[in-house]
Parts: structure tokens; sequence; C-alpha cells
């Protein structure tokens, strides 16, 4: 029995590759977790988005290793229910990654699936739950998801999109037919599921408030990482049977020095292992 999705649900969810909208926070908890992001803004001096300094870029990532609440954000039941019905009850977070685009800036992300640099295997019981804290809206740079894209497979990408959010400005220059595509519109609190093979994108903010979101990669332990080093990730529910990951402890204290020592190890794997992944996808297409 499903715990939370119906089964309407699921079959939809595995037919196009996407789920929406789902609700997770009222409105006040949406805008407690926004104000806790913003404090932590703050504390570094920069904003999670587009113009943030190579020095600062890993604190887009991981941030549940490093902050209470951001760990009741990957471990909010209403999220981690949906995510069991469609992967089962043992779940891995593989990584997080903030998407922040500021108001009247122009970053987006190109038709892409983000399946091709995670190097997971099988790759498609990989699910990104992405969570709203501010509107995510047309006018603000919401997603649009290809319906059925996640059934065609692996598709080759391309790289150095302008004002891209994707850390490789990785795109497909052949998407195929998108005029089908479904806009990911969310209040703040609701969020969305899509398959790693989904193709996706989202425009530029040209509204008047900040878009935030969280994306949050979902993996079942039995899922395998296909990079030369082993993973990190962190367990958020049930039991890892498997092994394949090194998994990362939750934080004893907020933004500590052992969270912050936990955070850049496991931010330096990610990141090398992210790399590699890229390395190897330009070599399969230069082929």
């Amino acid at each position: 029995m499903p715990k939370t999705l119906t089964e309407a649900q699921i079959a939809a969810y595995r037919r196009d590759g996407f789920l929406l909208p789902l609700p997770a926070l009222d409105a006040a908890d949406a805008r407690r977790y926004r104000g806790a992001l913003e404090a932590f803004e703050a504390q570094i001096g920069e904003n999670l988005s587009g113009a943030l300094s190579p020095s600062k870029r890993q604190y887009r990532s991981r941030t549940y290793l490093l902050f209470q609440w951001a760990q009741e954000l990957v471990r909010h039941p209403k999220i981690l229910d949906a995510v069991e019905d469609v992967i089962g009850p043992d779940i891995l977070v593989f990584t997080t990654t903030w998407f922040i685009k500021e108001p009247g800036t122009p970053h987006v992300a190109g038709w892409h699936q983000d399946a091709t640099h995670f190097g997971l295997d099988p790759h498609d019981q990989h699910v990104t739950a992405w969570l709203a804290l501010s509107d995510a809206a047309r006018d603000s740079g919401c997603m649009a998801f290809v319906p059925g894209s996640n059934r065609r497979g692996q598709r080759p990408h391309t790289y150095g999109l302008s004002d891209s959010v994707n850390d490789a400005g990785q795109w497909i220059a052949d998407p195929g037919d998108v005029s089908a595509a479904v806009d990911c519109c969310l209040a703040p609190g609701q969020f969305s599921l899509h398959n790693t093979l989904t193709v996706h994108q989202s425009g530029p903010n040209n509204g008047t408030d900040r878009r935030i979101g969280i994306g949050i990669s979902y993996i079942p332990t039995s899922v395998r990482h296909t990079g030369s080093q082993r993973h990190p990730a962190h367990l958020v529910r049930g039991v890892d049977r498997y092994g394949h990951f090194d998994l990362d402890p939750a934080p004893v204290a907020d933004f500590d020095a052992a969270a912050e020592a936990v955070h850049a190890a496991s931010f330096a794997a990610y990141r090398a292992n992210y790399a590699e992944q890229v390395t190897r996808h330009r070599a399969q297409q230069a082929a």
C-alpha cells in the first residue's frame, strides 16, 4: 500500500516522469525555513544564487550536513512518504542543491537531464524532490518538464550555456519536441517529484521576489555509483543493507567545526566524482 500517493499518481509519475504539485510545508513553515536559509546567507556574506563566488560554492550543496533545519527538510515525512512510494523504504540523500534566482537576473537551466553527471546505476531509480520556499511561477523561472521523456533514455549533452544554474553549464542541443512541456508552478511549501531522465529546463526570474528552491536527490540504498572512488551519501529512512556509499553523519551542532569538516570532505568527494562524470560524458560524445 502506498504511504501518501495514490496508485493513479504513481502511474502518472512512471508514465510522465514527474508529479506536481505535492504539499509539504504550510505557509508559516515555508517562511521559517526561508528565514533560516537567508540567515545563513547573511552569515557567509553572499546569496546562494548565480553570482556566488567560487570560495562559497560548496554552501549551495549538502546543507543538511551543516544545519538541523536543513536536516528537517531532507527528512520531512511528507516528502519521504512520497519518495518511498516510488523508490521503496530504504532511502539515501545523494546530494542537495539550492536553486535560487534573484529577481531580474538572467540565470536559466537549459533543457537537460539530471542523470547525465551523477554516475548512478541504475540511474532511473534516482528521484529529485524540488521544494519551493518562495513562489515558483512562470514569471519567476519555474521548471518545465517534457512528459514521457524519462522513457527515452539518456540524451547527449553539450556544454557552455551562459548564465546556467547548473554546474557544468550543460544543455541538450536537440531536445526534440518540447511543445507539450508542463510548467512546474509551485507555491511556497509545495514540492514536485521528477525522474532523473526527465528532460526539463527553467527560464530567468522576471518577477519581483527571489525564486528559492532546493533540489533533493533521493536514491534507494540498492543503487551503486559508477565512479572510480567511493561516493558519500546520507541515510534518511530505513536501513542500508548494501554499503555502496560512505554514510555521512548528521550534524550534532549547527555550523560548528565538526559539521564544517564533514561537509567539506563530503562536498570535495561529490565534486571530484561529478567532474569525473562530466569528463566521461564529454568523451562519449566525442567518440
